[in-house]
């Protein structure tokens, strides 16, 4: 298998259409590899999240080709994504999109049922996740009781439960605080390193930068001209 996790070449993204028509991206090529931690940074509004949501399958380009794993994503039809999402792609999100109804236990052992792991073995994998990010404790504890720092642990935690080739984060230490910011990226270090995972994740946040293999900085939905050629390829 190819050391190359993602690939894309010539992306493109636009909203809207005629007089209103926008682009987020423009001509956007990068190479994402097995074993990396990439880290996409630039200004707000300047295509990072639009990117990530592409690679992930979550929004199809305009224009231009994406692969995962040596696989065309592109065109590929809606159930046919979610196929490609469960068995290769975990996503930490900004807004944690965590189930309100269900204890920390619950929300991993939804997306674990939804891989087909279920009974003891799920519980276990659960428990080992929780603990991985020093949510042990919270386990029967509900969302809504929960600080914004550890309703992002639990995030990462489910991202995690699938065990995914390529794990996609959104700002996944925004709302955490120095010691807890550093225990996380210290885990995804490892995943990234002892499990060939490759980790792309969107941030503005400055005290993380030192666990990246590369940055690539994006302005206006285009790579930033200044950054180093093997940094964005």
């Amino acid at each position: 298998m190819s050391d190359v996790a993602i690939t894309i070449r010539n992306v493109s993204k636009a909203f809207g259409s005629g007089a209103g028509r926008q682009y987020a991206l423009r001509d956007v090529s990068l190479d994402i590899r097995h074993g990396e931690i990439l880290m996409l940074m630039g200004p707000s509004g300047s295509g990072k999240t639009t990117l990530l949501s592409i690679m992930g399958g979550i929004l199809a380009p305009t224009a231009g080709d994406i692969t995962v794993d040596g696989v065309s994503i592109a065109a590929m039809s809606r159930r046919q994504l979610a196929q490609v999402r469960l068995a290769s792609i975990g996503f930490i999100f900004q807004e944690y999109n965590l189930f309100p109804t269900l204890d920390c236990m619950g929300n991993l052992l939804v997306a674990l049922d939804l891989r087909g792991i279920r009974g003891a073995t799920a519980k276990k994998t659960a428990m080992d996740r929780l603990t991985d990010v020093g949510m042990a404790d919270k386990a029967r504890e509900y969302p809504a009781k929960l600080s914004g720092g550890q309703k992002q642990r639990l995030a990462i935690a489910r991202a995690l439960s699938g065990n995914p080739r390529v794990l996609l984060a959104d700002e996944p230490t925004a709302a955490l605080d120095s010691e807890n910011g550093l225990r996380i990226m210290a885990l995804l270090q490892a995943l990234a390193r002892e499990h060939g995972r490759a980790v792309v994740i969107v941030t503005h946040d400055n005290r993380i930068t030192g666990f990246a293999d590369r940055v690539v900085r994006i302005e206006d939905g285009r790579l930033h001209p200044d950054s180093p050629a093997e940094e964005t390829a």
